[in-house]
């Protein structure tokens, strides 16, 4: 599962592509309340895209494989290939590094300083101090089984980082919701 190919490579690349006004919203002024408009989404998304296929890579070849109840966990929320699943602990989930993208994300409040878990398609981030919450990890197993439905990076994160930036917000969108509500019915 990959992004689109092509133009995100030339984008991420050449931050030139990025617009003025793009680059002077996002350096505003951190105090400042900011949303992200369709076509600042439009151009991070693919810098996006190419930042979480880097970082599942890194997550696919130094992560742990699954144990056999990991697996049955994974296969009872639908993930269709949970032998693909590594996971990997990190004291603190990674933040993209691109100028652009990592104020995006740090506005957005998507990945923070408390973010215990990120799924990048077969590549989970647990932070440390969450390693082994069972709940934590088949809520993560419920994104992987969305990015293999869904087809990928990009078929995944257009919908799922919007609902997350649209009101009402994380975590109230329909992708987010199904990944608490199967967690908690599965981990009671």
């Amino acid at each position: 599962m990959e992004c689109t190919g092509g133009p995100e490579q030339t984008l991420f690349h050449s931050p030139i592509l990025l617009s003025r006004a793009l680059r002077s919203f996002l350096l505003a002024s951190p105090h400042t309340v900011r949303i992200i408009t369709p076509e600042q989404f439009e151009m991070l998304l693919p810098l996006a895209c190419v930042w979480a296929a880097e970082e599942e890579r890194t997550i696919l070849q130094s992560g742990v494989a699954l144990t056999e109840s990991q697996l049955a966990d994974a296969r009872r929320v639908g993930v269709a290939e949970p032998e693909c699943v590594r996971l990997l602990r990190v004291v603190e989930i990674p933040t993209p590094t691109h100028p652009s993208l990592a104020v995006a994300a740090s506005t957005t409040n998507l990945i923070s300083p408390s973010t215990t878990g990120l799924t990048l398609c077969y590549g989970i981030f647990v932070r440390a101090d969450s390693w082994g919450q069972r709940s934590l990890v088949v809520h993560e197993f419920v994104h992987t089984a969305q990015y293999e439905r869904l087809g990928g990076f990009e078929r995944f994160l257009r919908p799922y980082l919007l609902e997350c930036i649209t009101p009402p917000g994380y975590p109230y969108g329909p992708m987010e919701q199904e990944a608490i509500t199967t967690a908690a019915r599965l981990c009671v």
